[in-house]
């Protein structure tokens, strides 16, 4: 079998290069903060970032300068307001000119969906009565080949890349999550190079032993990534909470270009990699975002005799 670990450095110059459409999904949880710092870090630029509530890593990244394009359903600092970075690229082209393609949430994750189905578009009728379609000419309407009726299409969606981040995966990069997994697997499935980052690597063993919980198989996977707390301040089931905290701080902080381009020197180009991150982030700020226990039963699935 191909072991596929990469460390994340290694991972983001091989397949993430300037020009392309990265992915980084994960709805409220599984954030991969550590792969957009990276991609900053080795300063990508030009990128079409896609997601669905661009969330504050795409803040950052189009703060540092990374991207070209946003394609997204919905955006802003989730439960705090705007993302101030995103504003004054959009109202002032700073610091680059960003040019959006919006959808609502079904119509994106439609678009993921016929991606990964192979299917010329997708139809929903969310689209009836919106003002979305006179601002993206690519949300069309045809007539219903089963009535009288017309029905809202949005365009198959292939990103160049996709980064997700997981609670564990095997070397193979067999993949299981388990809590909100938004549209992960569809986006997984949708694009032309996978890299996943996950919270424990584990033998092949286990990742068999629950084969239910496996939402994303090896054959889809092309690099497979240890970063505890990569996807910190966003949370990630059962291993920690999301940093309330860090999202307050940053509605106040990248209200000021200045700081933000002082947090991102501090944060991201002056450390080496996610672990010195999590080491001048300290230990205290770890033990806050701890969460309680919630096991689950355990099941038998049985063995053939």
């Amino acid at each position: 079998m191909t072991d596929k670990c990469l460390s994340l450095r290694e991972a983001i110059a091989t397949y993430v290069h300037d020009g392309m459409s990265v992915a980084i999904e994960g709805f409220t949880a599984f954030i991969c903060f550590a792969a957009g710092h990276e991609i900053i870090r080795q300063r990508r630029c030009d990128l079409t970032l896609i997601r669905m509530t661009p969330d504050l890593i795409y803040d950052q990244m189009i703060a540092a300068g990374v991207a070209s394009k946003l394609v997204f359903s919905y955006l802003g600092n989730p439960g705090v307001g705007a993302l101030h970075c995103l504003r004054r690229a959009i109202e002032a082209d700073k610091p680059v000119h960003l040019e959006l393609e919006e959808y609502s949430h079904y119509g994106l994750v439609g678009r993921y969906i016929a991606g990964a189905t192979h299917l010329p578009f997708y139809p929903l009728r969310s689209y009836l009565g919106s003002e979305m379609p006179l601002v993206n000419e690519r949300i069309k309407f045809i007539e219903s080949p089963y009535g009288d009726e017309k029905v809202a299409v949005v365009p198959p969606l292939n990103p160049d890349i996709a980064i997700l981040h997981a609670q564990r995966a095997d070397r193979q990069g067999n993949t299981q999550l388990w809590g909100l997994l938004g549209v992960q697997k569809e986006v997984a499935f949708a694009s032309r190079k996978v890299i996943i980052v996950a919270e424990e690597i584990v033998d092949e063993a286990v990742i068999r032993a629950d084969p239910n919980r496996t939402l994303i198989p090896g054959l889809v996977v092309d690099a497979v990534v240890h970063v505890p707390y990569g996807a910190h301040p966003s949370y990630v089931q059962g291993y920690y909470d999301r940093d309330n905290a860090f999202y307050l701080q940053w509605d106040v902080l990248s209200r000021d270009p200045d700081q933000v381009q002082t947090w991102l020197d501090e944060w991201v180009y002056s450390v080496a990699d996610h672990a010195e991150y999590l080491r001048k982030m300290g230990a205290q700020i770890l033990e806050r975002i701890k969460p309680g226990s919630a096991p689950a039963a355990s099941v038998d699935y049985g063995a053939y005799r």
